[in-house]
């Protein structure tokens, strides 16, 4: 049974050490969620991700509160979005108290400049990975390039895509279960 102290460690840590939001803490949370601690498997991890990103709220928070209720029910959900959070909020707190003072100064912009590559390429890494997971494969890559452009160039909802993504993947299972079936 996974102890609190470790649920409460690991997510702080994960808070704690990345930058650039939600996203680019999947390559650490599966680094210690799957691999280090398996807590889950590489296929409940994009399914407890697929369900973060459809909940409303924060992401990392939404997958704090489900990795923390699998692996100890409520109690872990609450202990491991608090280590989660814990940090964030004290250095989202302390930017704001300091960032005026040091907004207009050209070592800061400097650096922030230098992380925005940084935090593109640690988003684009877990991308490759869930599609690797998910079975992206060169007979069906196009579907999410197809999703892609349609939410980028033409405006369409991501909750529209999602639904006809879901709607569709149900029908398909549908039709290959019947083709199945008559075999």
């Amino acid at each position: 049974m996974t102890k609190l102290h470790e649920l409460f460690w690991t997510f702080f840590k994960i808070g704690a050490f990345t930058i650039g939001g939600g996203y680019a803490m999947i390559p650490l949370m599966e680094q210690e969620i799957v691999d280090k601690r398996k807590w889950l498997s590489k296929e409940d991890f994009m399914d407890t991700m697929s369900l973060a990103q459809s909940m409303p709220g924060v992401f990392a928070v939404n997958m704090a509160t489900n990795v923390g209720f699998r692996t100890r029910g409520f109690v872990g959900a609450f202990v491991a979005v608090i280590g989660n959070v814990l940090m964030p909020i004290f250095l989202i707190l302390a930017l704001a108290v300091f960032f005026r003072q040091f907004s207009d100064n050209p070592v800061v912009e400097s650096i922030f400049k230098g992380i925005r590559p940084a935090v593109v390429a640690l988003i684009a890494a877990p991308v490759f990975n869930m599609a690797k997971t998910a079975k992206i494969s060169w007979r069906n890559f196009w579907i999410p390039v197809v999703a892609a452009l349609l939410i980028w160039l033409l405006g369409v909802s991501p909750v529209i895509i999602i639904l006809a993504a879901g709607l569709a993947g149900f029908i398909y299972s549908k039709i290959k279960g019947r083709k199945e079936a008559k075999k």
